[in-house]
């Protein structure tokens, strides 16, 4: 062809710019031009397909709306082709010359004025078109125009530095045809086999079909965006295997779609099994982020709280720009509401599961707990929601029978502002103990925890509903008074022996004093306000944190004959009083799970026994 057939053209000085950032910057992943390029493709294709319905001026009419791509290894070129729209010689100029001239934004404006705004139209042509430079230091796009009057057959090309040239040709199909002359280094975007899996990873739900090398890639329906009504529970089940790798059936699925504040279509779903049970590590997020069906991330870190990484899925949302990269979509905005916004829509389907099939939930729950007192402890935001979700045994239920904060609110009695709980190693160990009596006597439920996260989940919640959670085991509450039996020691005596017990203990003890809450028990060691209890001690230790050792309120039952007897003990034989003394903080330490040294206990045991038989 002649040269003074050949426009020649300077690249736009922002389209320079553009193109530095577009190959050296914003992609980390060099395969990503092939999804952009595709997805260019289906925009194409979208659009003469829309032309289709209202328009009988469509060149090559009959052609099949698809996608074609061909490797060769020997020519070390990519070609991409579709039967899409096409472009015109000013098309060519204004999409591929000039930056903020999208095609696409254009075609979607023009939707918008004829009243039709749901065209699914994919990405924004132009900064997705340079990424092709990432791989190819030449690029010839073969194009011609759906219409025909203005079609002509056109090659632009360009080295993606200089600037790009259009010519005249012939015998060019409607829509476009991308050759990429692949760089030195970049071979593998010749070969089949890479292509094919960049494809399945980011073009499996194109709505197109999808051919490389003539074999159709692309043979999954993108569920996400059909009509409840339209998808069984067999289609559900496939899409989750597929999704998430998985061989079960899902536990839960939630389908919803939300126009505002964002445009989202997501699938999500709740397997049978929690794979951290079994030793298998701490699991990765498991739901992908699409726009407009291509993929942008399959595993964003930032698109769901770390605690529902359990939940497998795909969530889909218009309002993305499709070249968002990694690094900035993680930082975004966007993805922040999306965070928000989905995370309180799972949580509200979680409580409608709840209270449609409790038993389930509760299956559910017992597999899946650890993830929600995560929330809990994490997500201030979320926490009065995880917090509804939360099940338990209480002194008001059966063994093995749950129940909720909100039953219990129900069942509490009218002036009760508390939520009263106790955490420890089981409801057999804690209901052996004295810290319970009190609350029996009172009819004043207990909630009983006995998940070794349990008491770190309640330091970081205060309250429910406006009822301050209160351990059951702390110094600082206050009961009213019941009627009980037996006498109590005078107030006199009283007074002295808790005096001379505080002062036998010494550091063992905060302080003692006598106390309303005990009714069979004749001690009881308290955690101060604010002091770390048993469980949380634990769990500092387990962390290899250093546990401060446990300095207790020890409260006694005036009306418990060993304390009446150990009154008089103390004035008759001082030594085995305070050596009964000892004894019974020991009894106290170890019920209450703070006994840090139990030989220290066996050797002052075998002293009173040795006391006693002299």
């Amino acid at each position: 062809m002649p040269t003074a057939d050949i426009e020649k053209h300077g690249f736009q000085a922002e389209v320079k710019q553009l193109l530095d950032i577009v190959i050296h910057s914003l992609y980390t992943d060099k395969e990503i031009f092939v999804r952009e390029l595709v997805s260019n493709a289906a925009d194409a294709l979208e659009k003469v397909r829309l032309r289709q319905l209202t328009d009988n001026n469509i060149v090559d009419a009959d052609l099949p709306l698809e996608i074609n791509i061909t490797t060769d290894e020997e020519k070390n070129t990519l070609t991409i082709s579709d039967s899409g729209i096409g472009m015109t010689r000013a098309e060519l100029q204004k999409n591929l010359g000039t930056i903020a001239h999208s095609g696409t934004k254009a075609f979607l404006e023009q939707l918008k004025e004829k009243g039709d705004s749901n065209a699914d139209v994919i990405g924004q042509f132009g900064v997705g078109f340079y990424s092709a430079f990432m791989a190819a230091d030449e690029v010839e796009v073969h194009t011609h125009s759906w219409d025909q009057e203005a079609g002509e057959h056109l090659v632009w090309t360009s080295d993606g530095s200089t600037g790009y040239t259009i010519e005249d040709s012939s015998g060019i199909a409607r829509g476009s045809r991308m050759v990429l002359k692949l760089k030195e280094g970049q071979e593998e975007f010749a070969k089949a086999d890479r292509i094919k899996a960049i494809l399945e990873k980011y073009s499996n739900f194109v709505s197109f079909p999808i051919n490389l090398n003539g074999e159709t890639v692309n043979k999954v329906e993108a569920l996400w965006l059909k009509s409840k009504s339209e998808i069984s529970t067999e289609d559900y089940t496939e899409f989750y295997k597929f999704v998430a790798g998985a061989w079960d059936e899902p536990r839960y699925t939630m389908h919803f779609s939300a126009d505002a504040p964002l445009a989202i279509n997501s699938l999500l779903f709740v397997p049978q099994e929690n794979q951290e049970q079994f030793g298998m590590g701490q699991m990765e997020a498991g739901v992908s982020l699409y726009c407009r069906k291509v993929l942008i991330d399959a595993k964003p870190k930032n698109l769901l709280p770390d605690w529902l990484r359990f939940v497998k899925g795909v969530i889909d949302s218009e309002d993305l720009p499709l070249n968002i990269s990694r690094e900035s979509m993680q930082d975004s905005a966007l993805i922040q509401k999306l965070n928000k916004l989905i995370t309180k829509r799972f949580l509200k389907f979680l409580e409608k599961q709840a209270k449609d099939d409790s038993e389930k939930y509760e299956e559910f729950f017992t597999k899946f707990s650890r993830f929600l007192k995560e929330g809990i402890a994490t997500s201030f935001e979320h926490q009065e929601s995880l917090a509804t979700l939360l099940r338990f045994e209480s002194t008001m239920t059966d063994a093995g029978k749950l129940t909720s904060f909100a039953e219990y609110i129900d069942r509490a009695k009218e002036d009760q502002n508390e939520i009263y709980y106790i955490v420890g190693a089981s409801r057999e160990v804690i209901e052996n103990g004295p810290y319970l009596e009190a609350f029996k006597a009172r009819g004043i439920e207990v909630a009983i925890f006995t998940d070794a996260v349990d008491q770190y989940v309640f330091d970081t919640m205060p309250e429910f509903k406006g009822k301050k959670l209160v351990s059951a085991d702390r110094a600082d509450i206050e009961l009213d008074d019941v009627a009980t039996e037996g006498e109590a020691l005078d107030e006199e005596s009283l007074t002295g022996l808790t005096t001379w017990m505080a002062e036998t203990l010494g550091e063992r003890v905060e302080k003692v004093e006598a106390g309303k809450r005990l009714v069979d028990s004749p001690v009881a060691a308290l955690a101060p306000q604010d002091a770390p209890n048993a469980q949380m001690r634990a769990m500092m230790k387990a962390m290899g944190q250093e546990a401060p050792e446990p300095k207790v309120v020890l409260e006694v039952n005036p009306r418990h004959q060993v304390i009446k007897n150990l009154s008089a003990l103390k004035d008759s034989n001082a030594e085995l009083a305070a050596m009964v003394t000892q004894q019974l903080t020991d009894n106290a330490l170890l019920s209450a799970g703070m006994m840090d040294n139990p030989q220290n206990m066996v050797n002052r045991m075998n002293d009173l026994l040795a006391k006693i038989v002299e």
